[in-house]
C-alpha cells in the first residue's frame, strides 16, 4: 500500500512537471510566433531530412534498378554512440502525373462516336472534349505486335513482336520474346516510385510461357508491372475466362456466379487498386494499363447492353448506309478533312447490303447489334474507372490516353460471321440458316464463342479500305485516340492531325513524368527507344506544328509499306484477312501503290505509275528500315506460320503421367492428341455411395474432350466444336480400385504430310475403345477429328474442369473428381510416314498443279487470281499452303450441295 502511494506520488510530481514544461515550451513558442511567423514555418520543416525514415530521392533514372544508397550515418561499437541512417524511399520528379493508359481491342476508326461512328463511347468522348482528339494515330494491325510496342516504345519486330505470340517463329523479329535490352514502360516507371498494374489482355507472354512452369520473366509482373490481373493470350470468354490469372496465378472467380462477366470485374478490380493505394501512399502516383478484352472476338456484352443497343436500330439500313453515316458525321466533327474521298466499297470481295437474302440481314444485324453493345459497355465500364480518379480528386494530374483498338475491325469472322471461332478455324463453319435456328437468340451469350460478317468489319473502318491485319492501308492501322491532363493540356476538345504511332506512347510518358530512358537496367545497356514523344502536341500553340514522326515502316505477313514525310508508299493487298488458306506468293513478287496523304487522307489516288521515281525512293527507305527494326525474313504464310512447331514443355515427349489434381496448363504447353493415336489410362478408387467428376479433360464448351465419372459411370467425349459430340460410356463401377482406360486408334497419316503439301493426313478418323480393368465396355468409331485446334482460352486439367464443360448436358465446371485419383497416364503414339507414304506424297505433290485456286473468286482488283503450281522444290510452308488451296478450291466447286454430298465431293475432289 505504502509502494503504491508512493508511485502516485512520484508520477504526480512528474506529470506536473512535464505539464510545466509543457506550458512553458508553449507560450515560448506562441512568443516567437507572434514576434516573427517566418520562424513559425521554419519550425515545421516539410521536407524530412535524409536519413530519416520519412526521407525520400527522386533518382537520375540512368540506372535501375538505382545503386544503393550511400550510408549517410554513424556506426561506434555500441548502439548509443551510433547514429542510424535509413535508404530514402525512392519518387518520382516533383508533379510527375499519375497515367491512366486505356487500350482496346479490334476497333477501327470508324466505331467509336468520338470519330464519327454510331456507337455511343460518352468515356472516350469525355476525353476528347477534357483534352485532344488525334486523328493520324496508328498501330501494327495486329493485336501482340502493337501491345508489344505500347509497352515498349520500340517497333514490334525490334519486340520480338512481328505477328502474334501463336504465330512465333525462330528469328529475332518474330520469336514473341521481349528481350532484357527493352525495359517497358511498367519497369521503368515502377523503379522510379511509381505503383504500376496491368488490368485486362495480355497477348505479350509467349505461348509456350503461359503456364504454371513458368518462366514468369515475361508475363506482365516479371516485365515490371507490380500488380496483374487479367487474361493470357489473344481472347478469352467474359464469361467464363479459363486463362484469367492474378498476377501468376490462376483464378476462376465466375464459379458460380451467373452474369459474371469479366469487362465489369476487371473495371472493379482496377478501381478497387487504385483506391487501396491512394489510402495507403496518396502522395505516390500511379501507372494503369487498362486493356479490355472488347471488342475482339467472342463478342460478350450483358442483355442489358444488348436491349439498349437493339432499341436504337443503328444497322437496320445495312453496312453500305453505316459506312455514308460515319462518313458524313467524321466530316462534321472534323476528324478527317473535308476534302476526303470515301475510298470505294469493294464489290468483288463483299456483298453490298441490298444483294443479301432477308435471312442474311436478319443475322447479320443481330451480330452488329451485339458487337456494338460490347463497344459500349465496355465503354461504359472504362468511363467507370476515369471517374474513379476524379472521385480520388486526382483527375487534374492525371494523363489519361484512350486508344480505340489495337488494330482495324477484325474481318475474321469470316463473310456470315460465327457462332464459334473454333469451328471457324477447324473449317466447319455453320451456314447462316444453321446460325439463325441453333444460335441467334443465344448470340453473344455464354452458348456462343461468336464474331460478325465482314461487310461490318469494312465498314466500321470507314474511311479507310481493309481491316485488322492489312498493314499497307489505313483500314488496319488508324486508330482513333484521345488524351486529357487537364493541368496541363489547355486546349479543350482541340484535334491534333499530326502523324503519330503506337512506339511513339513511351516517350511521352517518359517526358510527362520528366523522367528518362534508362542506360542500363540489370546491368543490361538498352537499346533506345524508338518512338517519340507527342508532348509538343499539348501546346495549343503547336497546334499544325509539322509532326516529329517523320517516317514509319509497316510490315505484318508480308503485307507492307513506308511513310515518309507525308507520303506512304503500300504493297497491293494480295490475301483479304478472311482467305486463311490461300496459295503462298513470294514477297518480291508484290504490287506497290504510292499516296501522296497531304492531299490524300484516305488513300484513293494511287500515284505509282505518275510518280515511279517517288515510289523507288520510298520502296528503297523500307528495305533500308526493315534491315535496321528486324523485319527480314518476309513470310506471307498464315497458316504454315501458325502451325509451326515452336519450344513447349511438351516437345519431343509421348508420355506423360500425373499423379495428382493440376489445373491451367495452357495448349502451348499442354500435350496434343490431334491427328494421333493415344491411350489415356486413369487408375482411381471409387468411395462407398459412388463418384462423380473430372479425370482429365482439354478444351470446352466450343471445341474439346473429357474423361470423367459421371453418375459412378465412366465416360469420354469428343465436343466437335459444339457441332456435334462423340460419346463412349461404360457400367457403373463398383466400389474400390479400377483402370480406366480410353484406347484411340487414329486412321489417318498425320501431320507430316504436310510437308509435301498434303493436307489428307489431319482431321481423318479413327476408333475410341473405353475399358474397365481391362475389359471393353464401349467401342465407337469417329468419321472425323479435329484436324487443327482445340478452345484455344481453356487449358489441360486434372481431377477438375475449369473454364466450361465439354458437355453441358453432363455436368457444371468445377466437377471435382469425388473418387481418389491415383495417376493419369497419357501415351502418345504419332503417325510415321513408311517409304511407300513418301514416294505417293512426293508423287502427288509433283500432280498438285491441276487443283483450283483457292482465292480466284476474290482476287483483288487489278491482280490476276494465283495459280497453284505443282513445283515439288517448294519449301515446307509453301507446301502447306499449296494444299490447303487445292482443298478451299474443291470446297467452292462443292458450294450448293447438302452437307453429306458437300463432304463426299471434296473428299473425291482432294483425292
Amino acid at each position: 500500500m505504502i509502494l503504491k502511494n508512493d508511485s502516485i506520488r512520484a508520477f504526480e510530481r512528474l506529470s506536473g512537471g512535464l505539464a510545466m514544461n509543457f506550458r512553458a515550451i508553449v507560450s515560448v513558442l506562441f512568443l516567437a510566433s507572434a514576434i516573427s511567423p517566418a520562424f513559425a514555418q521554419q519550425a515545421q520543416p516539410t521536407t524530412p531530412p535524409p536519413g530519416s525514415p520519412a526521407a525520400t530521392i527522386t533518382i537520375p533514372g540512368d540506372q535501375l534498378p538505382p545503386p544503393p544508397q550511400k550510408f549517410g550515418g554513424k556506426i561506434e561499437q555500441g548502439a548509443t554512440n551510433s547514429k542510424p541512417y535509413w535508404p530514402a524511399r525512392i519518387v518520382p520528379p516533383k508533379n510527375a502525373p499519375n497515367v491512366l493508359l486505356i487500350i482496346t481491342d479490334d476497333a477501327g476508326y470508324g466505331v467509336p462516336s468520338t470519330f464519327g461512328g454510331v456507337i455511343p463511347t460518352p468515356a472516350l468522348d469525355r476525353i476528347a472534349a477534357n483534352g485532344l482528339r488525334y486523328t493520324n494515330f496508328h498501330s501494327t494491325a495486329l493485336c501482340s505486335p502493337t501491345r508489344a510496342a505500347l509497352i515498349t516504345g520500340r517497333n514490334h519486330h525490334s519486340a520480338g513482336f512481328g505477328v502474334v505470340a501463336e504465330q512465333a517463329t525462330g528469328f529475332p523479329g518474330y520469336d514473341s520474346i521481349i528481350t532484357k535490352d527493352k525495359a517497358t514502360i511498367g519497369r521503368i516507371l515502377t523503379d522510379n516510385g511509381y505503383h504500376t498494374a496491368w488490368f485486362g489482355k495480355n497477348h505479350n507472354t509467349p505461348e509456350y510461357q503461359a503456364s504454371q512452369a513458368g518462366p514468369f520473366d515475361q508475363w506482365p509482373t516479371g516485365m515490371g508491372f507490380e500488380y496483374f490481373y487479367g487474361f493470357m493470350g489473344g481472347d478469352t470468354s467474359q464469361w467464363q475466362s479459363g486463362t484469367l490469372v492474378r498476377n501468376t496465378t490462376p483464378i476462376y472467380p465466375f464459379v458460380d456466379k451467373p452474369g459474371w462477366n469479366l469487362m465489369t470485374a476487371m473495371a472493379d478490380e482496377a478501381i478497387d487498386y487504385m483506391n487501396r493505394m491512394n489510402a495507403l501512399s496518396p502522395d505516390q502516383p500511379f501507372l494503369i494499363k487498362f486493356a479490355p478484352g472488347a471488342t475482339h472476338a467472342p463478342h460478350h456484352p450483358t442483355k442489358e447492353w444488348v436491349d439498349k443497343i437493339s432499341a436504337m436500330h443503328l444497322f437496320d439500313d445495312g453496312w453500305n448506309k453505316l459506312r455514308e453515316t460515319i462518313f458524313a458525321n467524321q466530316k462534321k466533327l472534323g476528324v478527317i478533312p473535308q476534302n476526303a474521298k470515301l475510298t470505294p466499297w469493294p464489290k468483288d470481295l463483299i456483298k453490298e447490303w441490298d444483294q443479301l437474302s432477308a435471312d442474311e440481314k436478319k443475322l447479320f444485324v443481330r451480330q452488329a447489334d451485339v458487337f456494338a453493345a460490347y463497344a459500349a459497355y465496355a465503354d461504359n465500364e472504362i468511363g467507370r474507372v476515369i471517374q474513379a480518379v476524379e472521385d480520388m480528386g486526382k483527375l487534374d494530374n492525371t494523363l489519361i490516353i484512350y486508344i480505340e483498338g489495337d488494330n482495324g475491325t477484325s474481318a475474321e469472322g469470316q463473310p456470315n460471321g460465327t457462332p464459334n471461332e473454333m469451328a471457324m478455324f477447324n473449317g466447319a463453319n455453320p451456314s447462316v440458316e444453321d446460325q439463325l435456328k441453333y444460335f441467334y437468340d443465344v448470340w453473344g451469350t455464354d452458348r456462343t464463342y461468336n464474331h460478325m460478317s465482314i461487310g461490318w468489319a469494312w465498314a466500321f473502318d470507314t474511311p479507310f479500305s481493309w481491316t485488322k491485319q492489312i498493314v499497307s492501308h489505313f483500314g488496319g492501322t488508324r486508330q482513333g485516340m484521345a488524351i486529357s491532363w487537364p493541368k496541363v493540356i489547355t486546349d479543350k476538345g482541340g484535334i491534333r492531325n499530326q502523324f503519330h504511332h503506337v512506339i511513339d506512347i513511351v516517350p511521352t510518358i517518359l517526358e510527362a513524368a520528366k523522367i528518362k530512358q534508362p542506360d542500363m537496367v540489370d546491368g543490361i545497356k538498352q537499346s533506345p527507344i524508338e518512338g517519340v514523344s507527342m508532348m509538343y502536341t499539348f501546346d495549343k500553340t503547336n497546334a499544325n506544328a509539322p509532326t516529329t514522326h517523320k517516317t514509319q515502316y509497316f510490315e505484318m505477313m508480308a503485307d507492307r509499306a513506308i511513310y515518309d514525310d507525308g507520303w506512304i508508299a503500300s504493297t497491293t493487298v494480295i490475301r483479304p484477312p478472311w482467305v486463311t488458306v490461300a496459295k503462298t506468293v513470294d514477297p518480291a513478287n508484290f504490287q506497290w501503290e504510292l499516296y501522296d496523304l497531304r492531299n490524300d487522307w484516305t488513300q484513293s489516288d494511287d500515284l505509282a505509275a505518275k510518280n515511279p521515281a517517288k515510289l523507288k525512293e520510298l520502296q528503297e527507305l523500307f528495305i533500308k528500315e526493315a534491315t535496321k527494326y528486324q523485319v527480314f525474313p518476309l513470310d506471307s504464310t498464315l497458316v504454315a506460320r501458325a502451325l509451326a512447331p515452336r519450344p513447349s514443355l511438351s516437345a519431343g515427349r509421348s508420355q506423360f503421367v500425373w499423379t495428382r489434381p493440376i489445373t491451367g496448363t495452357p495448349n502451348g504447353d499442354a500435350p496434343s492428341i490431334l491427328n494421333t493415336s493415344y491411350n489415356f489410362k486413369a487408375e482411381i478408387e471409387i468411395p462407398q455411395g459412388g463418384s462423380d467428376g473430372m479425370l482429365i479433360t482439354q478444351g470446352g464448351r466450343f471445341a474439346g474432350y473429357g474423361f470423367y465419372v459421371l453418375k459412378n459411370k465412366p465416360v469420354f467425349t469428343w465436343n466437335l466444336v459444339d457441332l456435334k459430340r462423340v460419346r463412349w460410356e461404360g457400367p457403373d463401377l463398383t466400389p474400390g480400385k479400377h483402370i480406366l482406360e480410353f484406347d484411340f486408334r487414329y486412321d489417318g497419316l498425320g501431320p507430316a504430310t504436310m510437308a509435301f503439301g498434303d493436307y489428307s493426313g489431319v482431321g481423318k478418323g479413327g476408333t475410341g475403345v473405353l475399358k474397365v480393368d481391362g475389359t471393353e465396355v464401349a467401342t465407337q468409331k469417329m468419321e472425323h477429328t479435329l484436324p487443327f485446334i482445340l478452345q484455344f482460352d481453356e487449358s489441360l486439367d486434372i481431377g477438375s474442369d475449369t473454364g466450361t464443360p465439354v458437355d453441358d448436358n453432363d455436368y457444371s465446371t468445377p466437377f471435382t473428381f469425388t473418387g481418389k485419383l491415383n495417376k493419369i497416364t497419357l501415351n502418345i503414339d504419332r503417325p510415321k510416314l513408311s517409304p511407300e507414304d513418301i514416294k505417293r506424297l512426293q508423287a502427288a505433290a509433283r500432280a498438285a498443279g491441276d487443283g483450283p485456286s483457292a482465292d480466284a473468286e476474290t482476287a483483288p482488283t487489278g491482280g490476276t487470281a494465283p495459280q497453284v503450281s505443282g513445283d515439288i522444290g517448294l519449301n515446307l510452308a509453301q507446301k502447306v499452303e499449296l494444299r490447303i488451296d487445292k482443298l478451299e478450291g474443291c470446297r467452292k466447286q462443292a458450294k450448293g450441295l447438302g452437307l453429306v454430298e458437300r463432304v463426299q465431293f471434296v473428299r473425291k475432289c482432294m483425292e
